[in-house]
């Protein structure tokens, strides 16, 4: 019997909150990773970059393992596997060892794109279940867990806690978290009838409306991941403002995308999806010529708010919108649109790069100008049947 749609809602948020911790202990510890292997920038990025990558790859791989047992089923496995991992890293800075560094940025990499998908599917599950929006809900309490880790990895790095503890102790709270909350997930199998009924887990996904979701997806993600490499150093190198005020910059993205994220839901329900994604793309096209044109940090600040609110809607609504295109509610849409996340990721920061270093960061800011825009221009694609108004 499949637990209640409350209970499985509240379980559900359980691995968006395990994956910010996560993600924000790993990614504002990333200084330490680098001092106790010695790595030169090059090298880090190579590393770093291999993270999002295998993502990609651990996406695909659960979306069939969803589509053969389902969502439930498969995020009681691969749930506790990002806080292990962290672990992992963790010890391998005890251990100096660069070989198991790698091994276990590829197990976080993994992680991620497994943990990602499958959370995501089952969040889909239960937002049909309730047949309304209830999608930017679980992103909301992934950006409030992310300061949340944030913060307490500050905490620790002012402190004589080993790396390799401080994720263990990370570990030992989140992993009994995941099976507190296995239990109540909404079970089912995500199978087609057909399917069922031949034993065959093949499942039948349409690419082109994926494939524009996507799109969409990842050019909010360029923009997300130019904010949380690039503000800092826009603020320092461009705005000459201190590092204290500098580390603000991301801080007001983040915040504001949290903030935005706890009325997403009801505004889809007020407007329709479709309004949503492009009045917010619109907005962050809005905030990336301010960005680009601030002549103080003060400007830039309120500039990087603006953007995380403008690009809260979009990533929720993503995952909602693919779920359309799986009647069947395989996971096998949400899996794929998924990997479009890790692609922005990993194009967002080199882009910045490069175009700053052929022209400026003022220019290569005003590029997402033209990234986001492609946000409004696809925004039909994000039409859900079930509740869209107008």
């Amino acid at each position: 019997m499949s637990a209640p749609p409350t209970r499985a809602r509240i379980a559900g948020a359980v691995p968006y909150v395990s994956q910010g911790v996560c993600f924000a202990a790993l990614v504002t510890r990333i200084p330490t990773i680098q001092d106790r292997f010695d790595l030169g920038e090059g090298a880090l990025a190579l590393l770093l970059g291999l993270v999002p990558i295998v993502a990609g790859v651990g996406s695909v791989l659960t979306g069939s393992a969803i589509a053969r047992w389902g969502a439930a089923a498969t995020l009681r496995v691969v749930g506790p596997l990002t806080p292990l991992a962290l672990v992992a890293v963790g010890l391998c800075t005890a251990s100096a060892s660069m070989p198991l560094l790698v091994v276990s940025l590829v197990l976080v990499g993994l992680a991620l794109g497994s943990v990602d998908a499958a959370m995501n599917a089952h969040a889909a599950r239960v937002e049909s279940a309730y047949a309304r929006s209830i999608m930017a809900s679980f992103f909301a309490a992934f950006s409030l867990a992310g300061i949340v880790g944030a913060g307490l990895a500050a905490l620790a790095a002012g402190t004589s806690l080993a790396l390799w503890a401080f994720f263990v102790i990370i570990a030992i709270v989140l992993v009994p978290a995941h099976l507190v909350a296995g239990p109540s997930y909404l079970r089912g199998r995500a199978e087609p009838e057909a399917a069922q009924e031949s034993g065959s887990a093949v499942v039948h996904v349409p690419w082109k409306p994926i494939v524009v979701i996507g799109i969409a997806l990842a050019c909010v993600y360029i923009a997300d991941s130019a904010a949380s490499n690039w503000s800092a150093v826009y603020l320092t190198d461009g705005l000459s403002s201190s590092e204290t005020v500098a580390a603000l910059a991301y801080a007001c993205y983040a915040l504001t995308t949290l903030a935005a994220r706890v009325f997403v839901d009801r505004g889809v329900m007020a407007g329709g999806p479709v309004m949503l994604v492009r009045l917010g793309g619109l907005i962050a096209a809005g905030a990336a010529v301010l960005i680009a044109v601030a002549p103080n940090p003060t400007w830039a600040l309120v500039a990087f708010g603006i953007l995380g609110f403008g690009a809260a809607p979009v990533i929720p609504l993503a995952f909602t919108a693919a779920a359309q295109h799986d009647p069947a509610g395989s996971g096998v849409a949400i899996a794929r649109v998924n990997v479009f996340n890790y692609v922005g990721f990993v194009v967002g920061a080199p882009l910045i790069g490069l175009v700053a270093d052929v022209s400026s960061l003022p220019w290569a800011f005003a590029v997402l100008v033209l990234v986001l825009a492609v946000v409004a221009l696809l925004a039909p694609a994000f039409r859900v049947r079930d509740y869209a108004r107008g």
